[in-house]
């Protein structure tokens, strides 16, 4: 039985991770999250407490992450700024969480000699033209467009320096967009899955030809675990399910699963510096380790996701209002 220590482990995609390992497997688990606004405490409601503990605290605490590696055999890093419109409107986070924060964490690693998986994301790439037939692979040079992508960018940096200068033991990842539960409403999916449920047209950027590459969070979930427990150090594996939609087509999915005019939507103006088309070539990490996804049809995730949304008010409504406020104040 392992101890894990998982960054960020109260926000959307490591609390779907902390999930997914206590249901998988017999590893006990650290949360390492500040709870800022991204973070909730309710994400891990309902996990045995004998094996799920939460410490409140910033990865920048050079402190308390040398107290935490120093009882953990590896660590699994979600934390991050990640909201591009965010990084737009207030950079510096994105550089104290994301540059520092990772730094601040190799060192422990390096300390104690600690097992180092890094999330990232496909955005430290930029992005490719709508019909463009390429995908990113694991050699695809960097080229981020947002604050957001190029803190992301260059915390995947740190670690490789940090794996060939001082002999850490990492890997990187770069995922798809990610969704599913737990995932705030500021986010393209949720908040228009909450419009709906609130009775409000969905609002998408631009002319919504945008397009993502989505996975369920629990696919993503099961390729950490796989890279964690078979990775090779110093590789970069990319997690993808093969899920391209555009961002219009997403949104006339979830106003049919959940019963409305695929077209009750409106355009809205488009976001500085919007990414034209992100797509995954997973083709390593499934040739090399055996990971499959287990929601290939996208569709089905969403309905599964919608379900979530649906039946978690509770979890989402004190969020909602602020984040349509802040929209609203943009026109948006």
């Amino acid at each position: 039985m392992a101890r894990l220590l998982v960054t960020g482990g109260a926000g959307f995609i490591g609390s779907n991770f902390v999930h997914h390992v206590v249901s998988q497997t017999d590893h006990t688990v650290t949360v390492l999250d500040k709870l800022t606004y991204a973070g909730n405490r309710d994400s891990l409601a309902g996990l045995p407490e004998d094996r799920v503990r939460l410490v409140v605290g910033s990865i920048a605490d050079a402190d308390l992450v040398d107290a935490l590696f120093a009882e953990t055999d590896a660590v699994v890093h979600y934390a991050a700024e990640s909201h591009n419109d965010n990084s737009l409107n207030d950079p510096r986070p994105f550089l104290d969480t994301n540059i520092i924060g990772t730094y601040t964490l190799l060192e422990a690693a390096r300390r104690h000699g600690t097992r180092f998986h890094h999330i990232s994301t496909d955005e430290v790439y930029g992005d490719l033209d709508l019909d463009d037939p390429a995908r990113f692979t694991e050699s695809t040079p960097y080229n981020p467009s947002s604050p957001y992508s190029s803190t992301k960018a260059g915390s995947d940096l740190l670690v490789r320096a940090w794996v060939r200068s001082f002999g850490v033991r990492a890997t990187i990842s770069n995922c798809s967009n990610n969704y599913g539960p737990y995932q705030h409403v500021e986010k393209f999916i949720p908040r228009q899955i909450t419009n709906v449920l609130r009775g409000v047209r969905p609002k998408v950027y631009g002319t919504g030809e945008n397009v993502r590459d989505w996975i369920h969070a629990d696919d993503h979930s099961s390729a950490v675990l796989t890279i964690l427990e078979r990775g090779e150090i110093g590789q970069t594996y990319l997690i993808g399910a093969d899920g391209e939609e555009s961002n219009r087509r997403v949104v006339e999915t979830i106003l049919e699963l959940m019963g409305e005019p695929p077209d009750a939507y409106d355009l809205v103006a488009d976001r500085a510096g919007h990414d034209l088309r992100y797509a995954i070539d997973a083709t390593r990490l499934r040739r090399e380790l055996g990971w499959r996804p287990r929601f290939q049809d996208f569709r089905a995730g969403l309905a599964d996701t919608i379900a979530w949304y649906r039946d978690n008010e509770a979890w989402w409504a004190h969020a909602k209002d602020g984040v349509e406020a802040f929209y609203a104040s943009k026109g948006q």
